[in-house]
C-alpha cells in the first residue's frame, strides 16, 4: 500500500503560506498547501477595507542592490526571479490592496505551487501523522503541519452590548452613509483611524476611544502603531474641528429603540468618573486574533497575548505540540507590538528561517554557512559587508541575527539570519557571536522630532550604545559567561563602514574576544 502521507501540509495560501510554498517546492519535499477561498490572497479581497496599504513600495531608491532594494519593498515575498517583484505592480508608494491580490496570485502561479483552493479547514487531529479535514469531507495527512492562516477572527472586547455594534469588516465605507451622524470608532491602531479618516467629510462627530494612549509608528519604529497616512483625524481634534479622542475604557454600549447609541465611557485622565455619551453608529476597530477552534484536544497549541496567538518556540513551532508550525503574521507574539514579524516585510525573512529549520531538524540540510579565518580583521570584515548590506537583519530587528561560530582550527562559520534566541543545532554550544540590527534603550521614549534631545556624535564610537537609531550590535556568547555587547555607531545613512569609527572598534573587540576563547 502507498504511503500518501505528506511531509508537511500548509494551512492558508496568503503571503506566508505561498513563501514557504516556495521553498518546499524548491526543495523538492512533498508538500500541500490548503486554501478556503478560491484564489491566494483572500484576507486582502477584503482588508483593509478602505483598499490602501500601509506597506511601502518604494520603487527609486538609488541602489542597484536587489538586497538593498527589499529594505524599501515591504509587500514583495522572497524568490530568485526578479519579475516577482511587488515593486512591478504598483508606482504607489502606499500601493492599492487589489495590487497585491493580483501579485500574490500571479506568484503562486509563476512559482508552481501545489494549492488545492476550496479547502476550508475544519478538523486537524493528531493520531500519529497529523490528519487534517476540510469542509466537504476530503481528509489529508502529513508528517508536519504549518498553520499560515493568518488571524481571522475578530478581536471583540468584552464590553456589555458590543454585540449590538457594527464591525470593521462588514461596516459600510461609503461615507455617505454616514453623513450629519455622530460616529463613535472603538480602537486606537491604523483600522480605527483609517475608518475615522474616512469619515472626516460627511460625518458630524467622530470621536475614536481607548483605554491607551495613541502611539505613533515615526516615534516607536513598529509600523504597526499609527502611521501618518491614516492620523489626519488628529489634526481635526487639536485644531477644535468636533471630532476628538477619548482616552479610557468603554464600560457599555447599549442601543436604543430608535436604532441610536448610549455609550458609557470611563475617563483616564480626566476628573469624571464616567459619562454617558450619545451615537448614531459604533463601529468596532479593535483587531483580530487567531483561531485555533479547528484543533482537536490532543494537538491545540497553547495560545498567549489574551488567546490571540499561538505560543512559540524560537523555531516557530508550537511550545506545546511538536511537528506544529507557524509562518506568518500569527508569529507576531515573537516581537508583539515591537518588530516586523506581523507584516510581509519581517515574516518573508521568518518564513525563510523556518524553512532553515525544519530542513535542518528534519531532513538533515545543514544550514547555510561560509567559512572564513577566525582572525579578527576577517571576522569584522565580514559583519561590516553584512550589515550594510543586509535586508532581514534590517526588517527583523532584535529577532533574526547572523551567527559566527568559531570551529577552534583557525577558521569560522558564518551563518545568516537565524532566531537570535535559538539553542543548539546549527549554532552547537562552545559559544558564538550574534549579529543583529536593533534600535537603542528606550528608543520609543525619544521625540525624533525633538532637536534638543541628547543624541550622540556619529563619530563618537564610545558612547555608540547610547544611539537610539537603528544600529549594528554584535554580541559574544560564552557558555556560564557575562554576554559582552560592542555596538556600532549609528550613521544617518546607514553605512557603518569608517574605517576609524565602525571597522576599527569592531576588530578590536573580535581581538578581545577571540583571545578568551578556550582551545
Amino acid at each position: 500500500m502507498a504511503d500518501n502521507t505528506l511531509d508537511y501540509l500548509v494551512i492558508g495560501a496568503g503571503p506566508a503560506g505561498l513563501q514557504l510554498g516556495h521553498f518546499l517546492h524548491r526543495a523538492g519535499r512533498t508538500y500541500l498547501i490548503l486554501e478556503a477561498g478560491s484564489e491566494p490572497g483572500q484576507f486582502f479581497r477584503t482588508f483593509p477595507r478602505h483598499r490602501t496599504l500601509i506597506s511601502i513600495n518604494k520603487k527609486h531608491t538609488g541602489w542597484d542592490d536587489p538586497e538593498l532594494n527589499l529594505r524599501m519593498d515591504w509587500n514583495s515575498l522572497l524568490s530568485d526571479d526578479p519579475g516577482l517583484l511587488f515593486t512591478r505592480y504598483s508606482d504607489r508608494y502606499f500601493p492599492h490592496a487589489d495590487d497585491l491580490v493580483r501579485y500574490l496570485r500571479d506568484f503562486a502561479e509563476a512559482c508552481g505551487l501545489r494549492i488545492a483552493y476550496d479547502s476550508r479547514v475544519t478538523r486537524v487531529d493528531r493520531p500519529g501523522d497529523f490528519h487534517v479535514t476540510v469542509a466537504d469531507g476530503r481528509t489529508y495527512r502529513a508528517r508536519r503541519l504549518v498553520v499560515a492562516a493568518g488571524v481571522t477572527r475578530p478581536n471583540i472586547p468584552p464590553i456589555p452590548g458590543v454585540e449590538t455594534a457594527d464591525l470593521y469588516g462588514t461596516a459600510s465605507t461609503d461615507p455617505a452613509d454616514y453623513l450629519g451622524r455622530r460616529v463613535l470608532v472603538i480602537g486606537k491602531g491604523n483600522s480605527a483611524f483609517e475608518t475615522a479618516d474616512n469619515l472626516i467629510e460627511t460625518a458630524a462627530v467622530i470621536h475614536v476611544a481607548g483605554p491607551h494612549s495613541v502611539r505613533m509608528a515615526w516615534r516607536t519604529h513598529y509600523v504597526g502603531h499609527l502611521r501618518a497616512v491614516n492620523n489626519g483625524l488628529l489634526d481635526t481634534y487639536q485644531l477644535k474641528s468636533q471630532n476628538a479622542l477619548l482616552d479610557g475604557d468603554i464600560r457599555r454600549i447599549e442601543r436604543q429603540p430608535d436604532g441610536t447609541y448610549l455609550v458609557t465611557v470611563a475617563f483616564a485622565r480626566v476628573n469624571e468618573v464616567t459619562k454617558d455619551i450619545p451615537y448614531d453608529r459604533v463601529i468596532l476597530c479593535t483587531g483580530f486574533r487567531f483561531d485555533s477552534s479547528i484543533f482537536a484536544g490532543g494537538c491545540r497549541p497553547d495560545l498567549v497575548i489574551d488567546g490571540r496567538f499561538p505560543a512559540l518556540t524560537p523555531a516557530y513551532e508550537s511550545v506545546n505540540v511538536p511537528g506544529l508550525y507557524f509562518a506568518g503574521t500569527i508569529t507576531q507574539s515573537r516581537d508583539f507590538k515591537r518588530g516586523t514579524s506581523g507584516f510581509i516585510h519581517g515574516f518573508r525573512y521568518g518564513v525563510r528561517a523556518l524553512h532553515r529549520i525544519m530542513e535542518s531538524r528534519h531532513h538533515g540540510v545543514p544550514w547555510p554557512a561560509r567559512q572564513l579565518p577566525a582572525a579578527p580583521a576577517a571576522l569584522a570584515a565580514a559583519v561590516i559587508e553584512r550589515v550594510n548590506r543586509t535586508s532581514a537583519l534590517w526588517q527583523q530587528f532584535g529577532l533574526l541575527a547572523d551567527v559566527i561560530v568559531l570551529d577552534g582550527d583557525g577558521t569560522a562559520r558564518y551563518l545568516e539570519e537565524l532566531p537570535h534566541d535559538l539553542q543548539g543545532p546549527p549554532i552547537g554550544d562552545r559559544g558564538h557571536f550574534a549579529i543583529t540590527l536593533e534600535y537603542g534603550p528606550g528608543h520609543d521614549q525619544v521625540d525624533p522630532f525633538d532637536i534638543e534631545v541628547g543624541r550622540i556624535s556619529q563619530s563618537d564610537s564610545a558612547r555608540a550604545h547610547e544611539g537610539h537609531y537603528l544600529h549594528p550590535v554584535v554580541r559574544h556568547h560564552l557558555p556560564g559567561r557575562p554576554v559582552a555587547a560592542h555596538h556600532l555607531t549609528e550613521n544617518l545613512e546607514n553605512e557603518w563602514d569608517s574605517p576609524e569609527v565602525h571597522v576599527e572598534p569592531l576588530r578590536a573587540f573580535f581581538a578581545e574576544r577571540t583571545a578568551s576563547v578556550p582551545a
